[in-house]
């Protein structure tokens, strides 16, 4: 796995864990630290996750790519 999934990863696990806190406690702490969700900060935190998510369709589709190479083998 590359640098780049790594990073998309890690950073699809911290929104994940900002949405629990969000949908058990009503906290949002992305906007806690960056100065509320419509805070420029907030903002490109929440667009730059997105991205992640985006592209973090490809780590799904190529994952099944090796494993069907692999069995070719």
């Amino acid at each position: 796995m590359g640098a780049g999934q790594k990073t998309a990863l890690v950073l699809i696990i911290i929104i994940a864990v900002n949405w629990g806190l969000v949908g058990f406690f009503g906290f949002d702490l992305v906007a806690a630290i960056f100065g509320g969700q419509e805070a420029i900060l907030s903002r490109i935190v929440y667009a730059v996750v997105g991205l992640a998510g985006l592209y973090s369709i490809s780590i799904l589709f190529s994952e099944n790519l090796l494993k069907k190479a692999r069995k070719q083998k």
